[in-house]
């Protein structure tokens, strides 16, 4: 009997009393097999079904718990309220309400956890969590200060100042906290989730998918782990992985708006295919444009006549019609014939990049643009490095794939420059103007 209390998920969710060992039992079993969170969903349901004529406090509390552990956290919330003033029910509700984005009534939950019995070091160290993420790091790291000789060794002790230290800009010390925790809980979402996002701002890529994945091989899943996951496999070229990933998250928040863009990234991107020969042909064609025409073998009339129209290279020509050539004084049909030969060598033609026809035949020389005085404050602005900015992750891969340092260098650009990077979105383009913006500033051409 004492072997199937612990090994089967309907038996631990029936048990009575449904307690803290219980749910300890549960959670042991859940972590040793992933796989039994498909028969938890169907115990849950049972319990809601047999029980929705006469559902007392402990049931809203199994159910509650249940549902919180599966990651359905609103859910999960409404049926905790209806548990009464139970420890153990303040403790999930709080689970819920940090996951729901409410620190500050999670706080009070774990508070409220401690008063009626739970587990006072466990209520402790998650109300940390939950001032730290109103802000209040002060007061979340004297709590873990008070924890010191009582909860040093455990993986959540570790979690929560590892996430201070992140909090506060030290990522290196943060990412030792974090490998603590996982060394005590190798499956500690919370500590695998933020050592996977360290790698991803370091761009060690292959250690930060191998975490987000081991993140999201038990829920409750962070859905933020689903999306930089995501993310990662878009810069692999994997997009029919990333876009699993993202559905996971729609799965969840059918409206979750980076999600619902990812996902029609990826839908083109699939369709989309690097032609490896046609690039190389673009570089070569890029190069023989920028040929001198003083290096091919032209009579003297030809090369006075193009000298006075300013046409100095091959890519030039092909910015020129004949009747623009013929137009010019000495310049005859023999030197056009002259000249449409010779270019007829080089696989190239007169007009060709008026017409459009040739990627990379037309060029814009920037240099001959003025320069263009500003005021000292813009200036100021224009210097400020990008990384004051504070942009997501996949912003600023792509601001460092365009080598981009200052905001000046952002505003050189126009926004479809920005697009043609890869992996970068509308999502992206609209966080870079609102941050530019928020300057007084914009993209070249908005």
């Amino acid at each position: 009997m004492t072997e199937m209390m612990t090994t089967d998920v309907r038996a631990i969710m029936d048990r009575t009393p449904f307690d803290v060992s219980a749910v300890a039992d549960l959670r042991e079993l859940l972590n040793r097999d992933p796989s039994r969170y498909r028969t938890l969903r169907e115990a849950v349901a049972n319990i809601r079904e047999r029980d929705k004529k006469d559902a007392k406090p402990e049931t809203h509390l199994r159910i509650g718990v249940g549902e919180v552990l599966l990651g359905r956290y609103a859910a999960g919330y409404e049926q905790l309220k209806k548990a009464g003033d139970i420890g153990m029910a303040y403790f999930f509700q709080g689970l819920a309400l940090e996951n729901l984005q409410r620190p500050e009534d999670a706080a009070t939950a774990f508070a409220k956890a401690a008063k009626h019995g739970y587990d006072a070091k466990a209520a402790e160290l998650h109300r940390a969590g939950a001032l730290r993420l109103t802000g209040h790091l002060d007061e979340a790291r004297k709590i873990l200060q008070g924890l010191q000789k009582q909860g040093a060794s455990s993986a959540e002790f570790h979690f929560q100042n590892g996430a201070i230290l992140a909090a506060e800009g030290e990522l290196a010390l943060a990412a030792g906290e974090f490998e603590k925790a996982l060394a005590g809980d190798r499956d500690h979402n919370g500590a695998l989730f933020q050592l996977a996002f360290i790698n991803d701002l370091f761009g060690n890529d292959d250690a930060a998918v191998d975490l987000y994945k081991r993140c999201t091989e038990r829920p409750p899943v962070p859905l933020a782990a689903w999306v930089n996951l995501g993310v990662l496999y878009e810069d692999e070229m994997r997009f029919r992985e990333a876009e699993q990933c993202y559905r996971q998250v729609l799965a969840h928040d059918p409206n979750h708006p980076r999600a619902r863009l990812f996902v029609k990234d990826c839908q083109a991107s699939k369709g989309m295919y690097y032609d490896e020969e046609a690039e190389k042909g673009y570089v070569v064609l890029k190069q023989l444009l920028e040929i001198p025409v003083t290096d091919f073998e032209l009579s003297v009339r030809s090369r006075n006549c193009l000298r006075k129209m300013n046409i100095r290279t091959l890519g030039d020509l092909t910015r020129t019609t004949e009747a623009a050539l013929l137009a010019s004084k000495n310049f005859g049909e023999t030197s056009l014939a002259e000249i449409k030969e010779m270019m007829t060598s080089k696989g190239v033609r007169l007009g060709m990049a008026l017409d459009g026809g040739e990627r990379g035949a037309t060029t814009h020389d920037h240099r001959a643009e003025p320069p263009q005085e500003v005021a000292p404050e813009v200036q100021a602005l224009l210097n400020k490095p990008i990384s004051e900015l504070s942009l997501s992750v996949r912003a600023r891969k792509c601001m460092s794939k365009l080598n981009l340092q200052s905001v000046g260098d952002l505003v050189k650009r126009s926004g479809d420059d920005l697009l043609e990077c890869k992996n970068f979105g509308v999502t992206s383009l609209n966080e870079i103007r609102d941050k530019l913006g928020a300057l007084n500033l914009k993209l070249k051409n908005d």
